[in-house]
């Protein structure tokens, strides 16, 4: 009797570890979330809609290396600022869209992204971007998450 009683214990904490198992599952598909750092050089870029630059490194294995950043608007070269829709288009179906508001006479500005399809699906950022020119690279720093569906690896 004792041990009939001693195994339905067992089976009843063994049930009770599982559902906190299963239950801790369901919180880890709370939004993934972290800091964003990406390089990305743009001698291919001359400030005419559907041009690109060319992504560098990134912090974020969603951002490959060798993506490139695609501008939907021409530069306004009377004010020299950049306000425009962009893509960063990786590899097969991965797609992030944002928007970038950029002065080119202070090399600075900020680009929010809201989205995608592949591994961006649920991607949100919002990046401060600069320019060093020892490098002659363009520098996005800030933060980014993705909500539940996303994927950042």
């Amino acid at each position: 009797m004792t041990k009939t009683i001693f195994g339905l214990l067992l089976a009843v904490v063994g049930a009770g570890a599982f559902a906190l198992t299963s239950f801790a599952g369901n919180a880890g598909a709370s939004p993934r979330s972290g800091e964003l750092h990406v390089a990305k050089e743009c001698t291919d870029y001359h400030g005419f809609a559907g041009e690109h630059c060319t992504i560098r490194w990134s912090s974020l294995n969603a951002i490959k290396g060798g993506s490139n950043v695609v501008y939907a608007e021409d530069v306004d070269f009377s004010s020299l600022t950049l306000d425009s829709d962009l893509v960063i288009d990786g590899p097969g179906d991965n797609t992030a869209f944002g928007h970038v508001v950029l002065n080119l006479r202070t090399s600075s500005g900020s680009i929010t992204f809201s989205g995608g399809t592949g591994v961006f699906s649920g991607f949100q950022a919002s990046v401060a971007v600069t320019y060093n020119s020892d490098e002659g690279l363009w520098h996005w720093d800030g933060t980014y998450s993705f909500t539940p569906s996303g994927h950042d690896d």
